[in-house]
């Protein structure tokens, strides 16, 4: 600083004489010119003592002022520095904190991981006790529904119920799960309990329960009713199915109410009675389809009476042997007419009407032959062939008949729907009996009606086409002997025509000419 200030103390000089140099008068000026009134120009020891004084103010000034700034410069090193320490304290007292907020934060996540699991782990059991609850519910005998219903019932509401804090909830399934384990101990050896129920007539009955894995039996208090306590479709109680044996009543009794004894057993589980009750005649089973089966049963009787009467009719055509339609060609090919209307006459049937046809009109042109036998041929094609389009008939419209009965029987499903609803599947097993057992009798009825009309066809055509063969035959073997007839007249008529022709061939060739006699 005071080197700064010693270098501009001689520019600050020059500054304050450079005014004065140029007041000076300039050269060649008279003095004269002057003016007497204005005052002397300043010199330059003036000036430099001026600047002089100056610059001794300015140190002075400059020295109070570092004596000013030493006195408070120690204060503010100190504040300084005390400030740079709270500084300090308070960097290592943020990065503590920051430090603990990550660490909390950490923990926070760790927690918020460790909830989710549990919530997790709390709504998997939760899930898990709700399903072994159903399968333990639906894994109960009809007997111990009955007896558990109550607890089971609590269960379901809980459940249900929203406003039940989840505590509550576990310990309501945890008792239940408690129980289902305590019947697992106690079903071994079977398991006895009171209880009601429903015998064959629909009232209440109450009695004992033995329960032996899946079989179970009842015996009523007053002893009267004991068999087998079974679940019926559609009821929610016990049916009873009771003994009929006096010595299986009595064996059964006495066991139930723990004298010993043998335990009677069914097998099957109660299917057999099951089975049994589903059990129906025919004409029970027809009338499960309603009303279409009267005209699928008209249609089969109607076409099996039209196929049996074409089977008989069919049956008795006379068809005459290879060996005496062979004779009758060869009567033809020798062209003995009268031979040839006999062996006809002798045959009977549809053939023998045919050929005798044919045999009358031998000699006569092809087309007359052909037309005669074709008009029997064809009147016994048309008998054989009628009334058969009929069983054809009946073997398309029975399945049509069917659908019409699956379709009304649907109608009253969903009208029984309507009505009931879904839950008793019994209510709607008519209308779907109906539509299957008339789809099954139209079926019933076509197939084998299908079959009768291709047999019948097939017959009839075999008739017709056996027909039609012979007659092919009878017109070859008629042409071949009229064709061979009229070559041996044409052949007789050229033999005879031979000498006539020579005659006339040397009456017409003119005389020989007799040479010329010589001249002399």
């Amino acid at each position: 600083m005071r080197l700064f200030l010693s270098s501009l103390a001689p520019v600050l000089a020059l500054s304050l004489a450079l005014p004065a140099v140029s007041a000076a008068p300039q050269d060649g000026a008279s003095p004269a010119n002057a003016p007497e009134s204005a005052p002397p120009a300043p010199r330059f020891d003036d000036a430099e003592s001026d600047m002089q004084r100056k610059v001794e103010e300015s140190l002075a000034e400059l020295a109070a002022l570092r004596e000013r700034i030493a006195a408070e410069k120690l204060p503010l090193v100190r504040e300084l520095a005390r400030l740079e320490q709270e500084i300090v304290a308070s960097r290592a007292e943020f990065q503590q904190v920051t430090n603990l907020l990550a660490t909390r934060t950490l923990d926070l996540t760790k927690l918020s991981s460790e909830i989710k699991s549990r919530e997790e782990e709390v709504g998997y059991l939760s899930t898990l006790l709700e399903e072994y609850l159903r399968n333990y519910e639906s894994g109960l005998h009809i007997t111990e529904l009955q007896r558990d219903r109550a607890d089971l019932e609590k269960v379901r509401l809980a459940a249900e119920n929203e406003e039940l804090p989840r505590k509550g909830l576990f310990v309501i399934q945890a008792d239940m799960l408690a129980k289902s384990i305590e019947r697992l101990h106690a079903s071994f050896g079977g398991a006895r309990f009171a209880g009601s129920a429903v015998d064959a007539t629909g009232t209440f009955t109450e009695g004992t329960f033995f329960l032996a894995g899946p079989a179970a039996l009842f015996r009523s208090a007053d002893g009267a009713k004991v068999g087998t306590a079974e679940q019926r479709l559609g009821s929610l109680e016990p049916s009873l199915t009771a003994f009929e044996a006096p010595e299986l009543v009595a064996t059964g009794g006495a066991f139930v109410e723990g004298k010993g004894g043998a335990m009677p057993f069914d097998p099957t589980l109660g299917m057999a009675h099951k089975i049994a009750e589903t059990e129906e005649t025919l004409l029970e089973h027809i009338k499960k389809g309603g009303p279409i089966m009267v005209p699928i049963f008209a249609l089969a009787g109607a076409a099996l009476l039209v196929a049996l009467y074409k089977w008989i009719t069919m049956f008795f055509v006379r068809m005459p042997s290879e060996r005496r339609v062979r004779e009758v060609l060869k009567a033809v090919a020798a062209g003995d007419k009268s031979v040839v209307t006999s062996l006809a006459g002798r045959m009977k049937g549809p053939m023998g009407r045919m050929l005798s046809s044919g045999a009358q009109a031998l000699g006569a042109p092809r087309e007359v032959i052909e037309e005669q036998m074709f008009e029997v041929m064809h009147r016994t094609q048309l008998r054989m062939q009628s009334m058969l389009p009929f069983v054809a008939i009946s073997a398309a419209a029975a399945p049509l008949l069917g659908l019409l009965g699956t379709v009304t029987g649907i109608m009253n499903t969903f009208s029984m729907i309507e009505i009931y609803g879904t839950g008793d599947v019994k209510t709607l097993s008519g209308g779907i009996s109906e539509a299957l057992i008339t789809t099954e009798y139209g079926l019933i009825v076509a197939i084998p009606s299908l079959l009768l009309h291709a047999y019948l066809s097939s017959k009839a055509r075999k008739i017709a086409n056996r027909m039609e063969t012979t007659g092919i035959a009878f017109l070859n073997e008629a042409m071949r002997r009229e064709l061979g007839a009229r070559s041996a007249a044409a052949a007789g008529a050229t033999v005879a025509a031979a000498p006539v022709a020579e005659a006339a061939t040397v009456a017409s060739a003119p005389a020989k000419s007799e040479p010329p006699a010589p001249v002399a």
